[in-house]
C-alpha cells in the first residue's frame, strides 16, 4: 500500500487547521459580539432612565394599549410616597417588581426574565427594563451577521489553499515528468533552473546518480565491446589449432598441435580471468560486488601473500622475486582487490622482463599514505607510452609474452576504487618502477 501523496498530506493538514481556525475565530467573534451587544443594551437602558430624571408627573395616556405603538422596553416611575406616576405598555403586558434595586439587576416576573436598570432622582424611582428574550434575539442576529464574511470567504480560502499547494508542488511534478523520460539511452541531468531551495539538493543528488549511471553504462558498453573484440581472435586461433590437431599425420605433429592448442586454451583462460577481474575491480561495480571496502586490512600482509603465490612462476622463469615490508601498514579497503592488484603488478613485471630478471616488491607508510612499489630491471616503458599502458588491451610491443593487455588496467581500476593514485617512473634497478599510493586507515580518502 503506497503512502499518501505530498499534496494529500498538505491538504489533509492545512484544510482541517483552517477549519479549526475558522471555528475558533467564529466562536470568539460570536461571543464578543454578544457581549458587546448586551453592553450596548445596558447603555441604552441607563441612558433612557437618566433621560427621565427631570420629567414631571406623567400618567399613562387614555385608551387601550392596542391603540398605541408598542416597544420592547418597560418604564416605571414612582414618587417618594410609593405612588406610581408612569407605566409604559409592552406587548408582553408584563409589570416590573414593585421593589427596585438601584443599578442593574436581572429579575423574573410572570415567568419572564428581564434586565432592569433603576435610579433614584428628584425623589422619584425610575425603572427601565427589557426582556432577555428580545436582547438575546437581537444580539444573536448581530453576532450571526458578524460571521457572514467568515462564512463567505471560507470556501474561497479553502480553494486558494488547494491551488497554492498545487502550485508549490509544480516543480516536483516537473521533476517527476523529467525522470519518467529518462532511460538507459538518455541519462542527461534534470534541469536545475528555478527550483525551490528544498527541492534543489534532491535534484542535485538525482543528477549525480544519473551521471554515475551514465558512466557505468558507458563503461559497461565499452567493456563488452572490447571483450567481444579481444575474444574473437583467441577463439579463432583455438579453432585453427583444433583443426591442425585433426589434420595431423603423425604423432609428432599431433603432439605439437596439442601443445599449441593447450597453450591457446591457457591464454584464453587467462584473458577471460583478467576480464572478470577487471569487471569486478571497476569503481562502478562496488555496489553490486560482494566486497567490503570498509574493512581494515594490512597492506603488507596482503602483498606478502601475493608475492608467495607468484614466487613459483618467477622461479620457473629464473627470475628473482624479493619482498620487503618494515611494519604493518593498515588501510581500509577490499583485501581481494588489493591482492589482485599486487598479483597483476608482479605478473606484468614477469611478462615484460627477460628470464632471470630481478623484481622487488616493497610496502611502506609515507605520511598519510601506504606506498606499494614494484621495481624491475627490465627494459622499462618509454615516457610517451606511460599514460597509454593503463588502457585496456594495450600491447606495448609485438614481443610481449602473451599478455592480455589488462594487467595495468586492472591495477588502475583498483587504485581508483580505493581513492589512490599510481605513478610510473624509472627504477633504481634500471627498469620500471610502479608506485601505488593508497590512503591509510583513519585518513580522509578524497
Amino acid at each position: 500500500m503506497s503512502a499518501p501523496s505530498i499534496r494529500a498530506r498538505l491538504l489533509l493538514s492545512l484544510l482541517p487547521l483552517f477549519i479549526l481556525a475558522e471555528a475558533v475565530i467564529g466562536t470568539v467573534s460570536y461571543r464578543y459580539v454578544l457581549r458587546e451587544s448586551h453592553e450596548l443594551f445596558d447603555y441604552h437602558l441607563r441612558q433612557m432612565a437618566l433621560s427621565l430624571r427631570d420629567q414631571g408627573a406623567v400618567l399613562p395616556p387614555p385608551g387601550p394599549p392596542e391603540d398605541r405603538e408598542q416597544f420592547d422596553f418597560v418604564v416605571q416611575i414612582w414618587s417618594a410616597d410609593g405612588s406610581k406616576i408612569y407605566l409604559s405598555h409592552t406587548r408582553s403586558r408584563a409589570r416590573l417588581p414593585e421593589r427596585a434595586t438601584l443599578g442593574f439587576a436581572d429579575v423574573v416576573t410572570e415567568g419572564e426574565r428581564w434586565r432592569v436598570y433603576s435610579t433614584l432622582a428628584g425623589g422619584r424611582v425610575i425603572q427601565v427594563g427589557q426582556p432577555f428574550e428580545v436582547r438575546e434575539r437581537i444580539a444573536a442576529a448581530a453576532a450571526l451577521r458578524s460571521l457572514t464574511p467568515l462564512l463567505i470567504f471560507a470556501p474561497l480560502v479553502a480553494l486558494a489553499i488547494w491551488w497554492l499547494v498545487g502550485q508549490s508542488l509544480r516543480p516536483v511534478e516537473r521533476i517527476a515528468s523529467e525522470l519518467k523520460r529518462r532511460d538507459a539511452q538518455r541519462l542527461d541531468p534534470v534541469p536545475e533552473e528555478e527550483l525551490p531551495t528544498e527541492v534543489e539538493p534532491m535534484v542535485r543528488s538525482l543528477n549525480g546518480l544519473l551521471e554515475r549511471l551514465r558512466r557505468a553504462f558507458a563503461t559497461q558498453r565499452a567493456f563488452v565491446a572490447d571483450a567481444a573484440h579481444e575474444l574473437r581472435t583467441p577463439i579463432a586461433a583455438l579453432k585453427l589449432q583444433a583443426g591442425l590437431v585433426g589434420r595431423a599425420r603423425d604423432d609428432a605433429s599431433r603432439s605439437e598441435a596439442l601443445r599449441e592448442l593447450n597453450a591457446g586454451i591457457d591464454r584464453s583462460a587467462h584473458l577471460i580471468d583478467q576480464l572478470l577481474t577487471l569487471a569486478r575491480s571497476e569503481p562502478e561495480a562496488r555496489a553490486s560486488s560482494g566486497a567490503t571496502d570498509g574493512a581494515t586490512i594490512d597492506v603488507a600482509r596482503v602483498a606478502g601473500e601475493a608475492v608467495a603465490e607468484m614466487l613459483p612462476l618467477a622461479e620457473a622463469r629464473g627470475s628473482r622475486l624479493g619482498f620487503a615490508a618494515a611494519q604493518a601498514v593498515e588501510m581500509r579497503g577490499d583485501a581481494n582487490a588489493l591482492h589482485s592488484l599486487v598479483r597483476n603488478l608482479i605478473d606484468n613485471a614477469l611478462r615484460h622482463t627477460p628470464n632471470g630478471s630481478r623484481i622487488e616488491v616493497e610496502v611502506a607508510a609515507t605520511g598519510q599514505e601506504a606506498c606499494l612499489s614494484v621495481d624491475d630491471d627490465g627494459p622499462g616503458i618509454p615516457i610517451e607510452e606511460r599514460e597509454r599502458v593503463f588502457d585496456r588491451f594495450y600491447g606495448r610491443s609485438a614481443g610481449d609474452d602473451a599478455g592480455s593487455g589488462l594487467g595495468l588496467a586492472i591495477v588502475k581500476a583498483v587504485v581508483d576504487r580505493h581513492a589512490g593514485r599510481i605513478e610510473l617512473a624509472q627504477s633504481a634497478l634500471g627498469g620500471l618502477r610502479v608506485a601505488v599510493h593508497l590512503p591509510l586507515a583513519g585518513t580522509d580518502a578524497t
